[in-house]
């Protein structure tokens, strides 16, 4: 690691220049002088950052009752305009949910200017003439529901001001999470012709890398810092189609990643959990599920619970704990209610709140952490740690792009080092049964892993 590196030479040229004044506490002569690293320090003692992106939740879909956090406040009643009435937030013990639309205009229309009342109405825009309406939008998951996810957060961090970076679906948000900004580029060639959009081009077969604006893999890669993104049951082709589909897979659709020739760091899942058994995790990971494991409507909560508890126990396990920093979140809100009113920073966002919750041996315990934050504080972070606080800025990173704006810098962004104490020992693992009783419905089988199908097509974005 470059840090490592920067650390072991300024320490040698210190005893060098300062051979008279070490002169006591040098060995005899003839033995062997073997100079010792510096400890690392505050944020420096994290040395493998991993984001886990999950799908389609709300923060008060899953953490809306979660003692002391910003959660559901009493009286609330969303209009109900279909069946003439209004739907006040209620518990949903299903196991498998619908969600809503959850595009630019859905989030639009959601927040309401601030109302944060149309959930129900934009639902309801699925419903079929004679039919009864029915939505689980405003329906919110128990701690008896998803007790790992709340025991995570009790005993580690939850971040209850969490925004997705803007305010759209999934394609968005994912190019959000590793590049700060969504766009689409009229030439891949050329970065200066992107133009920011909550509705980017996708990638295609015949256009495999659209993205052609900076994301942070470059200056990963420029400062020598390894990095992995790792797909849950590979990438989804005509050959495998239960891997990740490309609307979540965006990394490989970024032309510098080419330039770079890192497109084999994009790897399946089963790397990752191999490189935490020997202890070689990379310095940055990010970790993308296949649908089945997404949490994605309708694919199963508790199954999304078990896959992440997998990959967390993995981390823990690992010689790399000590050393670590998992950043969990979800990728949008899937339609789902949720009470705060998004701040707005800039055109694309930020978008309606999601739930994210830090697990590390220096996370502090139990915190609750009111700071508005986006995906952009998890880059920040990586930049703060690994890259001597560069920026995904285009008149610094060496490769310009047409962002109007350096998004880890907004002065309303919070700074996540407010959820560790370096001060603290090491805290030991959390190990959790993936699978643990719950008062999800029907109740989940052995091993979590019953399959659903999955209905991506109902909203016509995801």
């Amino acid at each position: 690691m470059r840090l490592r590196t920067q650390l072991f030479g300024t320490g040698a040229a210190i005893v060098a220049g300062l051979g008279v004044a070490f002169s006591v506490g040098m060995p005899a002569q003839g033995t062997a002088f073997r100079p010792t690293a510096p400890a690392l320090a505050g944020i420096h003692k994290i040395r493998h950052i991993i984001v886990i992106m999950q799908e389609n939740r709300s923060f008060d879909s899953y953490f809306g009752k979660f003692p002391g956090a910003d959660g559901i406040p009493k009286g609330v009643c969303v209009p109900d305009p279909v069946n003439r009435t209004c739907v006040k937030p209620f518990v949903d013990h299903a196991d498998a949910n619908k969600g809503g639309p959850h595009d630019n205009a859905a989030s639009t229309a959601d927040v309401a200017g601030g109302k944060m009342n149309g959930f129900v109405a934009e639902a309801e825009k699925s419903c079929r003439s004679g039919h009864p309406c029915t939505t689980d939008v405003m329906g919110y998951h128990v701690g008896s529901d998803i007790p790992n996810y709340w025991a995570y957060a009790r005993n580690f961090v939850l971040d209850d001001h969490l925004f997705e970076s803007d305010h759209s679906w999934s394609l968005p948000s994912h190019l959000t999470m590793v590049s700060a900004w969504s766009a689409t580029c009229s030439s891949p060639a050329n970065p200066m012709s992107c133009v920011g959009t909550d509705s980017p081009r996708n990638r295609t077969l015949r256009n495999p890398r659209p993205f052609a604006w900076t994301d942070l893999t470059w200056l990963l890669h420029k400062h020598n810092v390894s990095w992995g993104y790792y797909l849950d049951h590979g990438a989804q082709s005509a050959l495998n189609p239960h891997g990740v589909p490309p609307i979540w897979n965006v990394l490989p659709g970024f032309t510098d990643v080419a330039l770079d020739g890192q497109q084999g760091n994009v790897r399946p899942l089963r790397t990752f959990l191999s490189q935490a058994r020997t202890g070689t995790l990379p310095a940055v990971s990010w970790i993308v599920p296949a649908p089945v494991d997404s949490e994605h409507p309708a694919a199963l909560v508790s199954t999304g619970q078990a896959y992440v508890t997998r990959i967390v126990n993995a981390v823990m396990r690992s010689s790399d704990w000590r050393s670590s920093a998992i950043f969990l979140s979800w990728d949008d809100w899937g339609g789902f209610y949720d009470n705060v009113t998004p701040p707005s920073v800039d055109a694309l966002g930020y978008g309606i709140r999601v739930p994210g919750i830090v697990i590390s041996p220096y996370a502090r315990h139990g915190f609750i952490d009111h700071q508005v934050l986006s995906y952009d504080a998890y880059l920040k972070f990586i930049e703060d740690d690994f890259l001597g606080g560069a920026r995904l800025n285009p008149a610094t990173d060496g490769r310009p792009d047409s962002r109007p704006g350096v998004r880890e810098n907004l002065p309303g962004l919070g700074d996540l080092l407010r959820d560790f104490n370096f001060s603290q020992s090491p805290r030991p693992p959390l190990l959790l049964n993936p699978c643990p009783p719950t008062t999800l419905v029907p109740t989940p089988a052995p091993g979590c892993g019953r399959r659903v199908a999955l209905h991506f097509a109902s909203w016509g974005d995801s």
